[in-house]
């Protein structure tokens, strides 16, 4: 499995956190509270949340591997639409695991 992680500075994590998990819960499983969530996109990929009074913390995985940067994209491209009025840096750290 191959996973990324971005920590983002942010107020409103659990906003973020929120909408990013209700917009994906039409098309996919989504399990979410105001400080924790899972998207599962299928075919082994997802996405865990946790937000914290001053961070959003992303981490998206990919079993396989070779879909991990599109997912990145795609997760942070929507945070970025939903938080038009901030200019978040989205850093990602990769790690592959064994």
């Amino acid at each position: 499995m191959t996973t990324s992680t971005a920590r983002v500075a942010t107020e409103h994590a659990s906003r973020y956190l929120q909408q990013l998990c209700k917009h994906w819960s039409h098309r996919f499983t989504v399990e979410f509270d105001p400080n924790t969530g899972r998207i599962a996109f299928g075919d082994g990929q997802h996405v865990d949340l946790s937000a914290t009074e001053a961070a959003l913390v992303l981490q998206v995985s990919d079993d396989a591997g070779d879909g991990l940067e599109r997912l990145q994209d795609v997760v942070a491209k929507h945070l970025q639409r939903f938080a038009f009025r901030e200019d978040l840096i989205i850093n990602w750290t990769r790690s592959d695991d064994a």
